[in-house]
């Protein structure tokens, strides 16, 4: 998949066949839209296309406003959609002068001569252009002047489309992973650089990667000991996570860490990927570092339990 950071990195292709959206999550809803342009552009022998727009629009239409949360970052979007067949993604840098464009003139200048759209696929509540004011209604309009087909997606899909975005959101907040994995298609993951942390898990037995996730959009769940499988140097291995404020050691700030099983390398500074698989429980303030190991021995057994399923 070709990435674009800019549309004017952009050449038109034949037969681009394009759609427009965040796409946060890329979940089981967005892959119906996914997959209908993929087999379009199959039938027409023409290239998929989807524009995206980073930061996210309410980021910058109403700065103060940070309760957004995205199920992925950027770059873990991108490797969903490249997963998925789309040839090409144009993350388009989102500002107040791009939103104050008129709507025909989105749609002449971007859709058409920037991209070269022979069919877009839309949902009826797509809005864009200055003040929110272009719509569906225009792009029917204009595809005659411009020579581009509109598939509309049928209502009951986008609405299913922002109800199950809701829905994984609020099941990760709860902790109930099954039902965000189901809703996603794939567990949900976290990817993040290894930082050095206070060592406490070291010398309790339980050594672990502290995460650093740095973009601080990224919707994280909520605290507790988790099953994941943790990607690292190309492998696979089984963990144990715990996300919190560590509050037996009277923490103060919320930590991601991980304890990978049958592992000792030392992985300062990589970049690793942990798939949430299982909820175990909540976090808790133990009265001891002893206290809090002999747990940490019961969570290790729920876990390769869990993950021997």
């Amino acid at each position: 998949m070709n990435i674009y950071h800019h549309i004017d990195e952009f050449k038109p292709v034949n037969n681009a066949v394009v759609t427009i959206g965040t796409f946060d999550g890329v979940h089981l809803g967005h892959r119906k839209i996914i997959e209908s342009i993929v087999s379009l552009a199959r039938e027409t022998g023409g290239e998929t296309v989807i524009l995206t727009f980073f930061p996210h629009p309410r980021m910058i239409l109403n700065p103060e406003d940070e309760s957004l949360k995205m199920i992925n970052t950027m770059q873990e979007k991108a490797l969903l959609l490249e997963q998925l067949g789309v040839d090409h993604l144009i993350i388009t840098p989102f500002s107040r002068d791009f939103s104050n464009q008129l709507p025909e003139d989105y749609i002449r200048d971007m859709l058409v001569n920037k991209i070269g759209t022979k069919k877009i696929v839309i949902g009826y509540d797509h809005r864009f252009g200055k003040d929110r004011s272009g719509s569906l209604n225009d792009l029917l309009h204009l595809s005659p002047q411009y020579g581009f087909d509109v598939i509309q997606i049928p209502e009951e899909d986008i609405d299913e489309i922002a109800v199950s975005s809701t829905r994984v959101r609020n099941a990760l907040l709860g902790n109930d992973i099954k039902q965000a994995n189901a809703l996603l298609g794939y567990p949900y993951f976290l990817t993040g650089k290894v930082i050095r942390g206070d060592q406490i898990g070291r010398k309790i037995g339980y050594p672990t990667a502290n995460i650093l996730i740095e973009e601080h959009y990224k919707l994280i769940p909520a605290d507790g000991i988790f099953a994941v499988t943790v990607e690292v140097e190309g492998e696979t291995h089984k963990g144990m996570a715990y996300i919190g404020s560590r509050p037996t050691v009277n923490g103060v700030t919320r930590n991601i860490e991980v304890n990978i099983f049958d592992f000792s390398r030392e992985i300062y500074g990589q970049q690793i990927r942990m798939n949430f698989l299982h909820y175990v429980r909540g976090d808790v303030k133990f009265s001891s570092l002893e206290e809090l190991q002999a747990q940490l021995a019961k969570d290790q057994q729920a876990v390769l339990t869990l993950l021997s399923d």
